[in-house]
């Protein structure tokens, strides 16, 4: 499967922001999917998941409460909706797609599939 992060950008401190990734090439209900952050000099960190339905979602830590992943099965895409966005939420933002968990679906080994990233800067 393809996939093509879009929707990031320069963004104040407090504001938001909504990713998208848009998968192609295969069933896209057959895959879980993730988003995935790094920032300059930081390892590559868990933002969100969702079950193959969408009927299940996790979320990293310092992402609770202000970021909410959803997928639409028809279109293909999977959604990050970031609200109240912190100078430390910049860094590029991944999306991934896979079929198996491999120790949690919080794990990057979970995922086989990648997009090429979108960049996300907050000013403060």
């Amino acid at each position: 499967v393809q996939l093509q992060a879009s929707g990031g950008g320069l963004v104040q401190a407090g504001g938001s922001l909504r990713l998208s990734c848009a998968a192609s090439g295969r069933t896209f209900s057959n895959y879980h999917m993730g988003w995935f952050r790094q920032a300059p000099g930081k390892e590559r960190e868990f933002a969100a998941a969702i079950s193959r339905s969408g009927g299940v979602t996790y979320y990293g830590d310092s992402m609770k409460g202000r970021f909410t992943i959803s997928r639409d099965n028809a279109k293909n895409t999977v959604y990050l909706q970031m609200n109240s966005l912190k100078a430390e939420d910049t860094a590029v933002y991944y999306c991934a797609a896979g079929t198996q968990v491999v120790s949690s679906i919080r794990s990057p080994f979970s995922y086989a599939f990648w997009g090429q990233g979108t960049q996300v800067t907050v000013s403060s």
